[in-house]
Order: structure tokens, then sequence, then C-alpha cells
């Protein structure tokens, strides 16, 4: 059984539809209702069993919510992909708002503590458990332009090697995908913002495989990281870049 945030586009969508082809039964959580009853409509077509339950990942009851849903539905939690994320408009660090600022931290970083927290104390009681973590290549360097994104992004890197570490004896593993360019509805509209703001930064990341990843590229290291192929994986931030990093 698995729980899938973020899971109405993107990443979360095509991991939500290669899980349950697995045999996983999904818990899909989205902030937009309609994107993810679409996901939930597809997972049931090619012959899945999950549910939809809408939430804002940056709030403890609706995080609270989706956990007890899970667990009315299935009785178990096996496994966590943590990937409900937003992007922060490209600014120099001295223009980007307060507001702006609190709201990508909430979602990013505070969503991914809450679903963390309320699922490692149903995975505690089980003695098991296998959480995965969306970060970024932003985890481990900075990107230009996206100072408070790669804040964010840096401490789901430290979420993911503190629990890690602390439940590494307990049964339960948790990792992070570290991601570059992907071919998401959110990086398409980067270029629309970048004229909209009437900033362009000074350098881009450098895709040297020459090409954005699809959605399915990345949802097949997700599976990976949530079965027993990677039993001995934990703490790792798995960068899937296309080169990017090199």
């Amino acid at each position: 059984m698995a729980i899938i945030t973020g899971a109405g586009s993107g990443i979360g969508r095509a991991s939500s539809i290669k899980l349950a082809a697995r045999g996983a039964k999904v818990v899909l959580v989205d902030y937009n209702e309609k994107s993810g009853q679409e996901t939930l409509d597809v997972v049931k077509s090619n012959g899945g069993d999950g549910i939809f339950v809408q939430a804002d990942v940056s709030k403890s009851a609706d995080v609270q919510n989706y956990v007890q849903k899970a667990l009315d539905a299935y009785g178990k939690i096996d496994i966590l992909f943590n990937n409900a994320g937003m992007m922060q408009r490209f600014q120099r660090f001295q223009d980007v708002s307060e507001e702006e600022f609190s709201r990508v931290i909430d979602v990013n970083l505070k969503g991914i503590f809450l679903g963390m927290k309320y699922v490692l104390q149903v995975m505690d009681k089980q003695g098991y458990g296998n959480i995965v973590n969306t970060a970024s290549t932003t985890a481990i360097r900075a990107e230009h332009s996206l100072a408070s994104y790669t804040a964010s992004k840096h401490g789901v890197a430290g979420l993911t090697k503190a629990a890690a570490i602390e439940y590494v004896r307990k049964g339960i593993r948790i990792n992070a995908i570290c991601p570059g360019g992907v071919a998401t509805n959110m990086t398409a509209a980067v270029p629309q913002e970048l004229r909209e703001s009437g900033y362009v930064p000074e350098e881009f990341p450098n895709m040297r495989i020459g090409r954005f990843a699809e959605p399915e590229e990345l949802a097949e290291i997700v599976v990976f990281l949530a079965s027993e192929a990677s039993s001995y994986m934990t703490g790792s931030l798995v960068l899937a870049d296309g080169g990017m990093t090199l």
C-alpha cells in the first residue's frame, strides 16, 4: 500500500500509475481535486486499486487526514512517496517577498516534514516501511535565481538523512530522488514566468543529456527505491539529472 502526494501530475502521477501497475494499492493525494481524480481514473482503468484524498500538505490536519484515510482503507502504510511541491518565481534574492518564501518553505519543506512525521508514527508501530522524498539537484547545489526553492530542497535532503539515521535499525528506509529538469506542467510555465517578471537569470542549468527527463523516467527510480531491489539503501540522495551537476 502506497501513499503518493502530488499525485495529480508529473512525477507523482507517473509514479502512482507505475506503483499501482506493480500491485500496490494507492492513496493519491493532491491539492487539485480534479487532477488527482484524473490520476485515480487512470489507475482504475488499468485495473489498479486506490482512493483520492484532497489535501494541502502544508497543513497538519490535512496530512493527518490522508494518513488516517489510508489506514481506514487499507490498514497499513508500506510506502510513502512524499512528492508534493511547488516552484518559486525566478528572481533575485533581494526581490523575494517574505510571503513567497514562507509559502515555498511551507509546501516544499514543511509538507515533507509533516508527511514523514505522521507516516513514521505508523511505520514505527508496524516495524517496517519505506519513504521516498522528492528533493532536487538544488538539494546539493544552489540554482541561480531560486533561493527559496534551493533552501527548501536543501532542507528536504537534511530531513531525509536525519530520519534515515534515526530509523536505520527499525526496518524503515528513507531515501530521496534529486531530479534535474523534468518535462512537467510546472517546468513548462517557467519561460512565461520569466517574460512576465522581466528578469532573466544570468545562467541556466545545462541539460548535458540534451533534453528534459520524462516523468516516467523518474517514476522508475521511485519504484526502485520503494522496492526491495534497493534494500541496502537508506539516506541516499539519488541524482537523476541528465548530467546537469557534472
